[in-house]
């Protein structure tokens, strides 16, 4: 099995790689920093299962999982994440992740979501499981407008607000995205006429009042 691992510590990725390598016998074909390189690392080598965190620069996992599901549907994404709030864990499902480990589990979860995942079957961490149980029970109404105020923005708006969020300047941005200055002012404009607000700055504190950037 090829596995492409994304994470932007390095010192994890080594980790997870030793582990992987020598406990399960998998390949780690490779290795990617943030949720772009992951993406272009996935048409070069084809893995069958990525192992991603979500709080990653640039794009982050949750925005590379639903652009991988859309040009590689085929391929199994694990989230391995700190981050475990239901916000992260819904999104993540409906995302078409096959798998949620918590980052503070024992290896063992990890081994047994990719033998569930290859089975066809989603798994969950306890931990994550018990987060969805209580977000049920317990989800306010300032959630849900959260939830539903990000649904209304399209991938390419979601991804320019946490560049944003991150500093990044407008040329910038567009270098990056190989877009026109023009055309990120116009998603700029979209973005606070959608969450209904007037300043750049709010653009960045809805964007960590999301999750979109730490």
């Amino acid at each position: 099995m090829k596995v492409l691992l994304a994470d932007d510590h390095t010192i994890v990725r080594q980790g997870l790689k030793s582990l992987l390598e020598s406990k399960s016998g998998v390949d780690v074909a490779g290795e990617a920093s943030d949720g772009r390189e992951a993406l272009k690392l996935i048409g070069k080598l084809k893995p069958d299962l990525v192992i991603m965190d979500i709080a990653m620069p640039g794009l982050n996992g949750l925005e590379a999982l639903q652009q991988m599901q859309i040009s590689y549907p085929h391929i199994n994404v694990i989230i391995l994440s700190m981050h475990v709030d239901e916000n992260y864990v819904t999104r993540a499902l409906r995302f078409g992740a096959s798998g949620f480990v918590y980052k503070g589990s024992a290896f063992d979860d990890l081994e047994l979501a990719m033998r569930a995942v290859l089975k066809g079957e989603v798994f969950l961490s306890s931990n994550v499981s018990q987060v969805l149980v209580n977000g049920f029970l317990q989800t306010s109404a300032e959630q849900r407008q959260d939830q539903a105020m990000l649904e209304r923005l399209s991938p390419r708006e979601r991804e320019i607000m946490q560049l944003f969020a991150e500093g990044k300047t407008r040329t910038q941005i567009a270098d990056l995205l190989s877009i026109s200055v023009k055309t990120v002012d116009r998603h700029k404009e979209n973005l606070k006429e959608k969450l209904g607000i007037n300043k750049d700055a709010e653009i960045a504190r809805m964007a960590r009042r999301f999750g979109l950037t730490g």
